[in-house]
């Protein structure tokens, strides 16, 4: 039986849950957002990285529970840290601002759309074999029009690019209301 949290309005974080493989820690965050608990996927600081280059951040409060939740759903995670002195998240996504264009960086991979139109000018990034896919589905398409790099890809470089894509929706819905 698991126990459903309710959703908090604010992330405390805290914690962090470690992985071997990048495909354990993409699971394990959908898995904890499922239970209704509150998760994002990071870049662990150097001195914490076990395996993979991605780690997903709990609240430490929350760490028996998760525990508990990953041994039901039998997920592979090497420990869970708090984040107290083992230095600063490193920041995932950054943006850039051109004349006319926007881009943004999320990992390695990087997503540049026209300000005014919203169209997608260009990506970029990362050597993962579904890039030339992802870049042929979303080349010349408005950002509200375009699928979500997460639902027609299968690697890391894929989930950085949605992470870039999601940030540039936000940016250009808040620009063009």
């Amino acid at each position: 039986m698991i126990f459903k949290q309710k959703k908090k309005s604010s992330f405390e974080g805290g914690g962090l849950s470690l992985f071997e493989k990048v495909e354990e820690a993409i699971r394990a965050e959908k898995i904890i957002k499922g239970a209704n608990y509150t998760a994002k996927l990071v870049a662990p600081p150097p001195s914490l990285r076990k395996g993979c280059d991605l780690a997903v951040e709990i609240n430490l409060i929350e760490q028996m529970g998760i525990e508990r939740l990953f041994k039901q759903k039998d997920v592979a995670y090497i420990e869970i840290v708090p984040l107290k002195g083992a230095g600063k998240l490193l920041e995932i996504v950054k943006t850039t601002n051109f004349r006319d264009g926007t881009m943004v960086k999320a990992g390695n991979m990087k997503v540049t759309f026209d300000r005014d139109t919203g169209i997608i000018l260009n990506i970029s990034g990362g050597g993962c074999p579904d890039i030339p896919y992802l870049h042929s589905q979303l080349i010349d398409k408005k950002l509200t029009e375009a699928p979500r790099p997460r639902d027609i890809g299968f690697t890391l470089c894929a989930l950085m690019m949605d992470r870039a894509f999601a940030e540039c929706l936000e940016i250009w819905t808040k620009g063009a209301a």
